[in-house]
């Protein structure tokens, strides 16, 4: 199976509508490792790691979004797999 990690960056209407949580759900229920979190900016950060198959459809998912959230616009990098992270966990301050 073909590994990977994905880096990204989703600016729209993301904070405050359960984006975060909707990202925790998704990247669970695919059994990913990484994080979600706000950034000062008003985007929001995840980073995944796992099957490359599997990456792809969470990030399918993640264009589409949670129910009250809007997508303006989507900043895709993929990385090298490196088993950085053991679970998916939600970061819940601005990383500093």
């Amino acid at each position: 199976m073909d590994y990977a990690a994905l880096l990204i960056r989703v600016s729209g209407v993301v904070q405050g509508v359960g984006f975060r949580y909707f990202t925790y759900r998704e990247a669970s229920l695919l059994n990913l490792s990484g994080y979600v979190k706000n950034l000062i900016d008003g985007r929001v950060e995840v980073y995944a790691e796992g099957p490359k198959s599997l990456l792809n459809q969470f990030l399918n998912t993640l264009r589409i979004g949670p129910r009250f959230g809007h997508i303006d616009d989507i900043e895709v990098e993929w990385q090298k797999y490196e088993k950085k992270y053991e679970k998916f966990s939600i970061i819940t301050d601005y990383g500093y």
